[in-house]
This record gives C-alpha cells, structure tokens and sequence, in this order.
C-alpha cells in the first residue's frame, strides 16, 4: 500500500533519498525506501505514522528473496482464488502480499457487505504455514495496488507519490472546463480523477476575482457584457454595445456595473414607469368617450324613463 513510516536508525548510519532498506515496524520484516530526514516540517503532514527502525541496507540476499517472493506471488493468487470460490464468498480478491521475513501475508479484497472469512484464514494459514492477515480495500485501493499508468501516459498518482485520497467533485471539473464525459474524467478506479483536485484552489481564488459571467462591466472602450471566462489566462469574451465580441484581459476591466440583487439583469428606466404628477388647478382634457360605455350609459336612462312612463298613479282614498 505504499504506507509512510517514521523510522529510526544508528547514529553512524547515514542514507540518502532512494536507498533500500530493510526495516522492522509493527507488520514485521520487510522492505522499504528512504524519502527524507524526519525532519518537524516533514512531519506536520504525515497523520499518526507507523514508527519502526531500520535494520540495514538491502544486500544481495534479500535481492533474490524479494524475487523469490514475487515469483510465488502469483501462485499464491491463485491459491486464495480457488479457497474463497469453495467457500463461495461474496468478495473479491485483490492481492497477496509476503513480508520479506516471511511471518506474515497479507489478503487484500473488496466486499460490499460483511464477509465470515474465518475458515479461509483456517485454510490458508494451513496452506502458507504463516500467519494470514485479511484487509479490506476499496476501489481506489485496488487502482493504488494494481494500476500503472494514466490517461495522461505517467503513472497513476495513487501508486506514485499520492498518500491520501484527495475528495473530489464535479465542481471541480466544472469549474476547470473539463469535459463532463465520465469516461474521461474518470481514472483508473472508476472515481473521478485525483488530478482535478491539484489545481482546483488556484482557479477558485482567480474564479472570484473576474466578474461574473452575465455582468456589465465598463472598458476604455464603452460598456460590454461578460459572456464567458479564461481563468488561468484571466481573460474574459465580452460582447460590447454595438455587437461586437472581442477577447481582453481581466485588468482592462475598469469597474463592474453592480445588477439588482433580484434578477441579475441592470435596470431599465422607462417614462411610463411612474406617472407625471398633476400640477395644482390644472385642467385636464379628458380622452374620448369609450361609444360602447357611451350606448351602455344611454340604454340606462331610457329603461328608466319608460318605468316612469309606465308605472300606474295611485288611487286616492
């Protein structure tokens, strides 16, 4: 799994970044390779290490142990294989690990659910005549063990120098101007790439100084409307007033025009959006008579003036 580790090592020992070693940690013997001195920088980011010593330079010894072991790595493989399909387990296996002491195996595989792999230990720790240690892994995991080179041709960032998972999102892409196809964005495990996230905080603080896509800005030129952003290049397309579309950098932005806080949109003044006030003792000319309110209005009076016609005088007593 490429683990970091803080070992220590003799006074007189002296060694240099890239040297093999053996070391003993809390797995057992194996092989390891020097980074750097453990120095109080070096160890702000590393979270909770495992600690061990380093018991000499690799010799030509272990050379042909370490190739031993990776001979029968395969077989071994195929081993647990067929073990996990007797005992039809619903877990997949990974791969097989061998401490270079020999105590100890290591079985990593995926499962989704809780596997009783209690009799394949049984089994396998019969089989090796060691101890078997069983470690479940994810599909990152599985890319970080087994993958080797990107879509970029360079080897994958989780098996080279990656030693957490960086989180990442769609945002991300989006904000990058990625393509949003899957297939390509999408490393080696299936999840979206860990590279999407190296450079995500530098767009972000550029992102938040341009303005906005959608906004007026003011230019040595006039007024022009922000259609679309470079942000690495922080250049902006701008539409100017008469139409005209033009590519300029984000400092010949002069000042933005501030929208409403509702819409987006700047505010359009109109005449007729509040009436004129009438002057006091001014006389208005009232507009021409609607003829159908005017019909309506004379049908009125003369219904009424035939009730009167109509009605009957009383009778006096």
């Amino acid at each position: 799994m490429r683990s970091i580790g803080v070992m220590t090592s003799r006074n007189e020992d002296q060694y240099r970044r890239g040297n093999e070693v053996v070391v003993r940690s809390d797995r057992g013997v194996e092989v390891g390779q020097v980074l750097c001195e453990a120095t109080d920088d070096a160890l702000t980011h590393l979270d909770q290490p495992p600690t061990g010593s380093i018991v000499r330079v690799v010799s030509g010894e272990d050379v042909s142990n370490i190739n031993s072991i990776d001979g029968d790595r395969f077989s071994k493989i195929e081993i647990c294989k067929r073990e996990i399909s007797k005992l039809e387990l619903d877990m997949k296996l990974i791969d097989v690990e061998t401490l270079l002491g020999g105590e100890r195996i290591v079985v990593f595989y995926i499962a989704d659910d809780r596997v009783d792999f209690r009799q394949l230990v049984k089994v396998l720790a019969s089989e090796f005549k060691t101890r078997i240690e069983m470690r479940q892994v994810g599909v990152r995991d599985e890319a970080k063990l087994l993958a080797d080179y990107g879509d970029c041709g360079k080897p994958v960032c989780c098996n080279n120098h990656l030693v957490t998972m960086p989180p990442v999102s769609m945002k991300m892409a989006k904000l990058q101007k990625a393509t949003l196809d899957p297939t390509k964005i999408s490393g080696r495990c299936g999840r979206l790439k860990c590279c999407l996230r190296y450079e995500f905080d530098t767009y972000e603080e550029i992102h938040k100084q341009l303005p906005r896509v959608g906004a007026h800005i003011v230019t040595a030129n006039g007024r022009a409307k922000v259609l679309n952003q470079q942000i690495i290049a922080e250049q902006l397309l701008i539409e100017m007033e008469d139409h005209r579309r033009m590519v300029i950098d984000a400092s010949e932005v002069l000042s933005v025009i501030k929208s409403q806080a509702g819409g987006g949109k700047r505010k359009k003044s109109s005449s007729s959006a509040k009436p004129a006030q009438k002057d006091k003792g001014a006389v208005v000319a009232d507009s021409k008579p609607d003829p159908q309110k005017a019909a309506k209005a004379g049908r009125k009076k003369q219904v009424s003036k035939q009730g009167k016609r109509n009605r009957k005088p009383r009778k006096s007593e």
